[in-house]
């Protein structure tokens, strides 16, 4: 708040900590107010250059920060109140944390003079939030709130994590003039290229393998052209993970597709049979499965990830700096054996994928619903995805043009998708924003769907309705457990979004899903469209 004296307004905590936000290009606050929060808050209200995105739970505050880093590089800001609205954050924190999403959560705290045991709301969220945060800390002094601010977000940026910063009441309160804080600075970005003798040791490895293979992770997406000028002068073929998916449209012809679990059967083939992996921008992640005895080069801004896979060089750089210094030195070569095979097993597996999309069954295939997705969404669509049997059906059977999307990677929470497309609506307003999710995932955060309508973003949700936990259910069989607690009873998720204001339309029919997914891109609002979806993975054939 500002309060008047006989001298006139007078600038307080809350007010400068805004204004520095905003002028180092934080200006999405999410979250839920209160009164531990309420002169931030009214900060946020009289600045015109921020903006603040009322959620209904605040983990849904958190994994749209953490998405919103995730499709833009930028940084977002939790504001919440102490305690409760604190802790709901950590789930999504926690995604942060994990897939390295640069967020800001500024907390409220109780005032000072409440400190200590008994006060309401209050808890010890110093040591809370200590296992999540590269930057953790509280103002116990008007004068240090800036510097501490400055501070939390450098290290948010440059650590790539979550940094946390709890303001007591009273403190947000206290007057202070701006002019006389000390600051330290926020650096907007860092890039960190790779030495010469790096680059000299990456040349000869490449320059003697003979089956090369670059895999590609979620650290390389801003290098696409870089992967590809690598790839077509040593003619090696793209394999990605699953969140490195689209770095290139899937029709690239040297893209093998996702390697792991969900991936396609050459690109596991080519792995196996590569003599060296140029991997850049990914972790080796168990998800990736790269057998731990292949011999491996690795690119990547984070050196704490080189090394996990033994490797015959590591490199620690950006992959858009790095790959153009390599792909300038290496040997170029000519391979149309392996251009041709690739064609032929790609087409092999587009026939196998169309094979399985069955236009026909009830209750609707997955891979049917991937199908029609892939041929109606809009090539620049961004894409927000769940965690649960969608994913894996969208990692597997969904055909990538020049979309991009995210995930909760390393954490895997259910819950991601509806958080993940209001944070992308929010970065790409003109966009085709699309949540593909289960209807467990969705359940869980139904409640902001009203977000979007109150804030006038139009996204269009697919829900794939089976009415159980599918993942669970297969994880269950694999380890040769029956089917327990994996029931789900749904309500109807199309009146549901009616209800909030939105569209709905309750698909049951495979013939009614393109019609639902056209109807459902042309409107200006948020749709629900309701898929009722087969749980099995790969129903047995009737004899």
């Amino acid at each position: 708040m500002v309060k008047t004296t006989s001298k006139g307004p007078e600038t307080t905590v809350a007010d400068v900590l805004i204004a520095e936000l905003a002028a180092w290009g934080v200006n999405l606050f999410f979250g839920i107010p209160g009164a531990s929060s309420l002169p931030l808050v009214d900060a946020v209200r009289r600045n015109q250059d921020v903006r603040y995105i009322v959620v209904r739970h605040e983990q849904t505050a958190a994994m749209a920060a953490s998405a919103y880093n995730k499709f833009t590089g930028k940084v977002a800001a939790c504001l919440t109140i102490a305690g409760p609205g604190a802790t709901n954050l950590a789930t999504g924190l926690y995604d942060a944390k994990e897939d390295h999403a640069s967020v800001l959560s500024l907390n409220g705290q109780v005032k000072m003079q409440y400190s200590g045991p008994g006060g309401i709301q209050e808890i010890d969220q110093d040591a809370f939030f200590r296992p999540i945060t590269v930057f953790n800390s509280t103002v116990a002094d008007p004068m240090t709130a800036v510097k501490l601010l400055t501070r939390a977000l450098r290290y948010a940026i440059i650590a790539r994590g979550v940094a946390q910063l709890s303001v007591p009441n009273d403190i947000q309160a206290a007057p202070l003039k701006a002019a006389y804080c000390e600051r330290e600075t926020c650096l907007p970005s860092t890039c960190v290229a790779p030495t010469d003798e790096a680059v000299r040791a990456v040349v000869e490895a490449i320059d003697g393998a003979h089956r090369p293979v670059i895999v590609a992770g979620f650290g390389a997406l801003h290098a696409a052209g870089a992967v590809l000028d690598l790839a077509t002068k040593i003619q090696a073929p793209i394999v990605t993970t699953l969140r490195g998916k689209g770095i290139l449209p899937d029709d690239n012809e040297w893209v093998a597709g996702v390697h792991g679990e969900l991936g396609t059967p050459h690109a596991l083939m080519l792995v196996l049979k590569s003599d060296l992996v140029i991997a850049c921008g990914m972790s080796f992640s168990d998800h990736t499965g790269i057998p731990p005895g292949k011999r491996a080069v690795q690119i990547d801004i984070d050196p704490l990830q080189l090394g996990k896979h033994p490797l015959a060089v590591g490199v620690y750089g950006d992959c858009a700096l790095a790959l153009p210094r390599i792909a300038g030195q290496v040997r170029a070569r000519e391979d149309p054996d392996t251009r041709q095979w690739l064609a032929e097993k790609k087409r092999e597996w587009l026939d196998r994928l169309d094979q399985e999309a069955d236009p026909e069954a009830t209750p609707i295939r997955p891979p049917y619903v991937m199908k029609v997705l892939s041929d109606l969404l809009p090539e620049d669509a961004i894409i927000s995805i769940d965690v649960g049997d969608n994913q894996w059906w969208f990692g597997r059977n969904f055909r990538m043009k020049r979309q991009r999307f995210a995930m909760s990677g390393y954490l895997g929470t259910m819950g991601f998708g509806l958080p993940g497309a209001i944070a992308a609506k929010l970065a790409y307003p003109d966009a085709t924003v699309v949540c593909i999710v289960g209807d467990g995932g969705f359940s869980m955060v139904m409640g902001d769907l009203v977000t979007t309508i109150k804030y006038d973003l139009p996204i269009v949700v697919v829900v794939l309705s089976n009415r159980e936990l599918a993942m669970i259910r297969e994880e269950q069989r694999e380890e040769h457990y029956p089917p327990f607690g994996i029931d789900l009873t749904n309500p109807d998720f199309a009146a549901y979004a009616e209800a909030c204001g939105g569209a709905g339309i309750r698909v049951t029919r495979p013939q009614d899903l393109p019609g639902a997914v056209r109807e459902a891109l042309k409107m200006n609002t948020s749709v629900v469209i309701d898929v009722e979806t087969d749980p099995e993975r790969f129903p047995q054939k009737k004899k």
